[in-house]
């Protein structure tokens, strides 16, 4: 593990591994509705439970549909590749 890590840091082999990897424009694109749909759908859950509001409620299904376009965009990838 340290070799590893030693490769990574001083741009070694190991380092070279991992930066020749190209991303797909819509791998990219799914990784962001991921993150937005977590954050939206967990964050206003936790709001609502925090605080009462309960319009964030409506909110909630909005990160489920970001998440859910994160899945079609990734299966979009597979698919392409």
């Amino acid at each position: 593990m340290a070799r590893a890590l030693g490769g990574t840091l001083s741009g070694g082999d190991a380092g070279a591994a991992v930066t020749d990897v190209t991303h797909d424009s819509r791998q990219v694109r799914a990784g962001w509705l991921f993150v937005a749909g977590t954050i939206i759908f967990s964050g206003s859950l936790y709001l609502l439970s925090l605080t009462g509001q309960r319009w964030l409620g409506a909110i909630t299904p909005l990160g489920g549909l970001a998440f859910l376009a994160g899945w079609l965009c990734l299966a979009g990838a597979c698919w392409k590749s």
